[in-house]
């Protein structure tokens, strides 16, 4: 419940704030897609945000009075989202995923992996999580993916990697708070460079995926956002293909790699077509697409590892 004792109110409810906030960034052509899907759920956000809410809070929140202080605070949080179209998450400096709240800067990219689903879930074909104990990030920017997996699997060793000192020290911080520094192992590092004398169960991948031309054309938002993290080179495949090529060298018998490529799986799908190689695209209950499984034995048959 928000506390409104002795504060003025400002004679407008949180439910219609929310509206007329939506209403204001759709007239404005805001994209929505680094952590909410529309102008609702950004101006909910905001809401949890100023008045120290849980970001599932009940319905019964939006008929709660604003206070005049709360609402300028809102106010200000909206024109500055309009005016700087910057994502959310870095004007609040803060996102939430998997259940967790992660510090958040422009040293990396917002957290909003459908893997979230993945790892809470356990839902994988060919594969339970239970089985894992050791597992790798690849480009694990605020260490969202690693801290996730380590929050939801105690019994697992994570080791994660970044080719950035400035989303490294992020990460490092978010571990550090959420406690998982004792299993949660950060390295600078180009892919698989600082892990190669090691072998994982599992590892998880969220690289870059954009084509270096489609860069320009991406909504305003992403554009605040480290290209280091977005693209990867002409078609947008080039860490990809790294990951699945090199991964036979990196994962134990019977382990998975599983990657997101989002908007470039159609060009990825082209690729593993022609190289004959048997990967599964996984579903999600929440929404969100372009994340692909493959198993060690597929990997091994197509890319043996170097003796």
């Amino acid at each position: 419940m928000i506390k409104t004792v002795d504060q003025p109110s400002s004679g407008v409810s949180i439910g219609a704030w929310v509206e007329q906030a939506a209403e204001r960034m759709a007239a404005q052509g805001l994209y929505f897609g680094h952590g909410t899907a529309n102008g609702v759920d950004e101006a909910c956000w905001m809401v949890s945000h100023v008045l120290g809410l849980a970001p599932d809070f009940p319905d019964a929140v939006f008929e709660q009075p604003l206070t005049q202080s709360a609402k300028g605070d809102l106010d200000t949080l909206c024109r500055a989202r309009i005016e700087s179209r910057k994502p959310l998450a870095y004007l609040t400096g803060q996102a939430w995923f998997a259940g967790l709240a992660f510090e958040v800067s422009e040293a990396a990219l917002v957290p909003r992996s459908p893997m979230a689903e993945v790892i809470i879930n356990n839902a994988l074909p060919w594969f339970d999580f239970h089985s894992a104990k050791r597992v790798l990030d690849v480009g694990t920017g605020s260490g969202a993916i690693a801290a996730a997996m380590a929050h939801h699997w105690p019994m697992t060793e994570v080791d994660a990697v970044d080719i950035s000192p400035e989303a490294l020290a992020l990460a490092e911080r978010n571990i550090r708070r959420l406690g998982l520094g004792s299993r949660v192992h950060l390295h600078l590092s180009d892919v698989y460079e600082a892990v190669s004398q090691k072998r994982f169960d599992v590892i998880l991948a969220n690289p870059p995926y954009v084509p270096e031309a489609a860069m320009q054309t991406l909504p305003e938002e992403y554009r605040h956002e480290p290209s280091l993290g977005l693209v990867a080179g002409p078609n947008g495949l080039d860490v990809a293909i790294r990951l699945v090529q090199e991964a036979p060298a990196h994962l134990e018998p019977g382990g998975v790699l599983i990657c997101e490529v989002g908007e470039a799986a159609e060009a990825f799908d082209r690729w593993a077509l022609a190289q004959r190689l048997e990967i599964v695209w996984l579903e999600f209950e929440q929404g969100g697409d372009g994340v692909f499984l493959i198993t060690e034995a597929v990997l091994s048959r197509h890319f043996p590892a170097p003796k």
